[in-house]
């Protein structure tokens, strides 16, 4: 696994046993699964995605994940911050896929694209090139119905979310936010879901949790890292943490190893 840079984060996985609890991303989780069968429960059915099949996960759509046969499986997948895409689309909603296994010729080109070039760390221009790929070929696999939806506010939402990131150890009132984008609360979360994939209050929590990453990797105790990213105390944080990632803090750092701060 590798820390997150300039919105995009990796993950090359292989599971022997065990599972991830049911949790949800705030990213886009897209990636292909390179050996055996990944199984996993995703807007209301079980789905499989074999070896070199395609997957593409909507942010904070609940899901969780276990091999499909004694095998194992494992995969790689870059995890996506929706603003990425939502840029390249120039403020459009954030496409949908329904179905999470996809074949979409153009759709599977980017995504093989992305992850071979090593997305996270090439040089801007090229990055900038390779999501926008990947966002266009989405819009595409999503169909016509995004043109439909709602046109929300950039400027407005993006100075919510500078608010939120200012906030993360206090917090921020839904009046704050209110205020610096120019929405009443019911307006504010249908404009920033629609751009960022969550609520605001689920941004700030994750967000918070990108940082408890960050500490946690370095070695910093779990009771000292949930006071320094705004959680109530520790089993608050242990509590969130699960819920975003499927797994304790402990089982995490276990598992993604010296390079721990993915922020997935």
């Amino acid at each position: 696994m590798a820390a997150p840079r300039h919105g995009v984060g990796r993950a090359e996985v292989y599971l022997a046993e065990g599972a991830y609890a049911p949790h949800r991303h705030d990213r886009y989780v897209i990636g292909f699964t390179t050996r055996g069968v990944q199984t996993f429960d995703y807007r209301g059915a079980t789905r499989r995605a074999r070896e070199g099949e395609a997957f593409l996960l909507h942010p904070d759509e609940r899901h969780d994940g276990r091999p499909g046969t004694e095998a194992g499986f494992g995969y790689h997948c870059l995890y996506v911050a929706p603003r990425e895409i939502s840029r390249c689309l120039q403020g459009r909603p954030l496409p949908f896929l329904g179905d999470p296994v996809t074949a979409h010729p153009a759709l599977l080109k980017a995504i093989r694209q992305a992850l071979d070039a090593k997305v996270e760390q090439v040089e801007a221009l090229q990055r900038h090139d390779l999501l926008c790929g990947l966002a266009w070929a989405m819009a595409e696999a999503a169909g016509p119905a995004i043109a439909r939806r709602l046109q929300p506010d950039l400027k407005g939402m993006e100075r919510a979310r500078s608010l939120l990131l200012a906030s993360l150890e206090s917090g921020v009132a839904v009046e704050a936010l209110e205020g610096v984008s120019g929405h009443d609360r019911w307006s504010l979360y249908r404009h920033f879901r629609a751009l960022y994939g969550v609520s605001p209050h689920r941004y700030l929590t994750m967000r918070r949790l990108d940082r408890a990453q960050s500490l946690i990797a370095a070695g910093k105790g779990l009771a000292e890292t949930a006071a320094a990213c705004g959680f109530a105390d520790q089993s608050h944080m242990t509590r969130w943490f699960r819920q975003a990632f499927g797994l304790s803090p402990g089982r995490w750092r276990k598992l993604a190893g010296p390079d721990a701060a993915l922020g997935s």
